[in-house]
């Protein structure tokens, strides 16, 4: 199901299931964004773990946390956005209702990185697409560009998106609101690319996702059975190394995720220039998927390295790579 999309007036939901913004420089971003999310005419409500470092390496307990998000999912907010990611959203599955979130209103749940814990479940398990992109605290910029526009506009309706000419390898870390350092070109390699191709989205972060596989929160298998049309996986890693993304994708291969496959999207890796005993990120991917025969794009605009494209889990698109440049179009 495709929630609604939102108007500028839309009634925002903020929540914190992994990390509290209380650190330099999370907080003061996450509260000038309120500032410009209020002056473009939306309404705020900010969850009561928001601004909290309750928990360990977390907001605050699993069972608070989880009665956020179920709050806000409750509540009369057409959207709810986390403030960040993390380490630990991972704990909070245990509490929250997927059943009977099914029954709801369906909402856009928007967040990245360890919001995949929620933002591929609530779509593998309950059924929802929901927004792989810019965590509350990015909307802090007082003009939206490149990744935080586009999620912006996705909420709002838009259906094609291109990648970026440039990427941040070193971001300024002295200023808290300095926008992107743009100081690389990006180098999209395809494999086994012919023509567009289409199918549906869905995907996430890579560390996260080797931890949901196998788990009661599974569902992969019964979701792309379900999926005629084929599946698209996008994925990107953090802090897994060459080996480690090797490891991660032989696990959700042999748990018969890439069922009913009809491409991959593979985002920059934050450890893109390494290498390990001939294991690299480009060949780490390639050699435990190049046995699908259908095309990967690897390095394209999505992960830690930014800016990060914003992607719908659970949504038809089509995908066409042209002039070392992605173009996505939402059916």
């Amino acid at each position: 199901m495709r929630p609604e999309y939102i108007k500028n007036t839309a009634k925002l939901y903020l929540v914190a299931p992994s990390f509290g913004c209380t650190t330099s420089p999370y907080e003061e971003r996450l509260y000038k964004a309120i500032e410009q999310l209020k002056r473009l005419g939306h309404t705020l409500v900010v969850g009561p773990n928001c601004f909290l470092a309750e928990g360990k390496c977390a907001s605050n307990t699993p069972k608070q946390r989880a009665k956020e998000f179920m709050e806000a999912y409750q509540s009369d907010a057409d959207c709810i956005i986390s403030v960040g990611g993390g380490e630990l959203m991972y704990e909070i599955l245990d509490y929250i209702d997927f059943e009977k979130i099914k029954l709801l209103k369906p909402k856009w749940f928007v967040g990245f990185s360890d919001n995949t814990n929620l933002t591929f479940t609530l779509t593998t398990l309950s059924n929802i697409e929901t927004i792989y992109g810019a965590c509350a605290g990015h909307f802090h910029f007082k003009k939206y560009k490149y990744d935080v526009l586009d999620t912006y506009l996705m909420l709002q309706g838009k259906k094609e998106f291109k990648g970026y000419p440039k990427y941040e390898a070193s971001p300024d870390k002295t200023n808290p609101f300095a926008d992107y350092n743009f100081d690389t070109k990006k180098i999209i390699t395809p494999y086994k690319y012919k023509e567009p191709f289409s199918g549906v989205l869905l995907g996430g972060n890579l560390d996260c996702l080797q931890l949901l596989c196998g788990t009661p929160y599974d569902k992969v298998f019964e979701y792309t059975s379900n999926h005629k049309e084929g599946i698209i996986f996008y994925l990107e890693a953090c802090d897994l190394n060459v080996v480690g993304i090797k490891r991660a994708l032989l696990q959700l291969k042999r748990s018969n995720w890439f069922q009913n496959i009809r491409g991959f999207l593979i985002g920059r890796p934050l450890c893109i220039h390494q290498e390990f005993a001939g294991v690299d990120h480009l060949n780490a991917v390639i050699d435990v998927l190049k046995e699908y025969d259908t095309p990967i794009l690897l390095d394209i605009d999505l992960g830690h390295l930014s800016p990060s494209m914003p992607f719908r889990n659970g949504a038809y698109a089509t995908i066409e790579y042209k002039n070392n440049n992605i173009f996505i179009n939402y059916k």
